[in-house]
């Protein structure tokens, strides 16, 4: 007889309790435990002695190594986020906030995976198969060797999974399905990682590359244990922001390339167009000779991309100053704010201070540190920069500009785009030799920066 038993899990890091805690003794988050079933069949006889593999050790040099195959999906921003293409028998996962257009991403791609022939079978647990056909009508993704199916009985989906035998698989979303012997409610813990774990079974044994749609927590992680990400040869999150047409396509795991990589769409009515030349785009809009405006160059994975920074310093209202940013880590702000009072003589503590990143690009690398520093400097003294000038370099405690890696290509990027100037790290200036269609300034300190900029 199965006997029914309760049981806390912890819905960030997957521990389970046998009684609630408010705080979980595993990743120490507040009340991150819920009460789920579970069904205990006591079996006889089942031990390690049962359990056999049908694949021999063997030693690691007498393993044939070849180079991954990969399945061109027809788009190349994706191309670019998953390492040159899909992998067969690789398990995805797709995580966004509602709306962003992870179904529309995944059908344009299962569309042109199926005009080259291959299998493919959608799986919707969110929307009946006339929704699914309203919407390939939209987007014009209709082709004989794309199958539908609304299901999220793990049952029917692998009985779905023997009849089609696809070469490309979608699950949308994984938190839908549900395993009838798990006895929880689906998008649970236990049926979320035993879902994926069946999933990637199926990847690595019948070879298909499978893509899980992951819903997010509002912090903006994929929902779920933290296990989920490990179990997953990738991982993408697909951001943007709802007031923007554009949409980034970012990788932080990929076993199969390498992390921080973006892809880069711009929705519209007919679905996500990627962008070929993504600086222009975050440029278009750009104000001339305005103070508090300068342009960075920073490195996305191995594409370089020039954007905008906005800073405006104003007088303060209230006894402790205002430090906001969108886009730039605030931290690093208040850092910035520190070396330009203690090594550059500006008196900002009685300045409001705000940062932004136009266009709603989030930007990670301290390569953003000197162009940020010049943007409040432009502010705080209202005086503009030359309005074809890039900066970049990384700000030490000290006041000191330090190098920076692929300094080559940035500066390539903005030649390209028709930018005369460019101040960046000294150090940074060894090893390769600059083109001769645009002006080098070396600098050593934030100092030397700012008499450039402003010389």
């Amino acid at each position: 007889m199965a006997k029914i038993k309760s049981k806390f899990v912890c819905t960030e890091c997957g521990a389970e309790s046998p009684k609630w805690m408010g705080k979980c003794p595993s990743c120490h988050e507040w009340n991150t435990m819920i009460e789920e079933k579970e069904t205990v069949v006591k079996t006889k006889g089942v031990g390690l002695s049962t359990i056999h593999t049908k694949e021999k050790p063997q030693s690691i040099i007498h393993i044939e190594c070849g180079k991954e195959p990969r399945i061109e999906t027809g788009m190349v921003e994706l191309n670019r986020v998953l390492g040159g293409g899909v992998v067969p028998g690789s398990l995805i996962l797709v995580g966004g906030d509602p709306g962003i257009g992870k179904s529309t991403l995944l059908l344009q791609t299962s569309h042109a995976l199926a005009v080259k022939g291959l299998k493919v079978l959608y799986i919707s647990g969110e929307e009946s198969v006339r929704q699914t056909r309203l919407r390939a009508d939209r987007l014009g993704a209709l082709t004989e060797s794309l199958y539908v199916l609304c299901e999220t009985n793990m049952e029917y989906v692998n009985d779905a999974i023997e009849s089609v035998q696809p070469d490309f698989l979608v699950i949308d979303s994984i938190q839908t399905v549900y395993d009838p012997r798990v006895e929880s409610a689906p998008g649970s813990v236990s049926q979320v990682r035993e879902c994926t774990a069946h999933f990637m079974r199926v990847a690595k044994i019948k070879g298909i590359a499978t893509v899980l749609v992951g819903h997010v927590t509002k912090e903006g992680a994929i929902a779920g244990p933290r296990l989920l990400e490990h179990m997953v040869d990738c991982v993408l999150y697909f951001e943007g922001e709802r007031h923007h047409t554009y949409r980034l396509l970012r990788a932080v795991k990929n076993r199969f390339g390498s992390t921080n990589e973006i892809g880069i769409f711009e929705m519209s009515e007919d679905g996500l167009r990627e962008v070929t030349n993504p600086s222009e785009l975050f440029l278009s809009e750009r104000p001339l000779g305005v103070s508090g405006s300068t342009v960075v160059a920073s490195m996305e994975g191995t594409r370089p991309i020039l954007v905008e920074l906005q800073a405006l310093v104003a007088t303060t209202n209230f006894p402790s100053p205002r430090r906001m940013s969108t886009g730039i880590d605030h931290h690093r702000m208040a850092l910035i704010i520190a070396v330009l009072e203690k090594r550059n003589g500006m008196f900002l503590q009685t300045q409001d201070a705000y940062l932004n990143v136009a266009g709603g690009v989030k930007l990670d690398e301290p390569a953003v540190d000197l162009a940020a520093a010049v943007s409040l400097a432009s502010s705080f003294r209202d005086a503009p920069t030359r309005p074809y000038d890039v900066i970049f370099g990384e700000v030490g405690l000290t006041g000191e500009v330090r190098a920076v890696s692929r300094a080559e290509q940035r500066v390539k990027e903005a030649e390209k785009l028709g930018f005369k100037r460019v101040i960046m790290p000294e150090k940074s200036l060894k090893g390769w030799t600059p083109p001769a269609g645009i002006e080098i300034i070396g600098v050593n300190t934030v100092a030397e920066a700012l008499k450039a900029a402003f010389g």
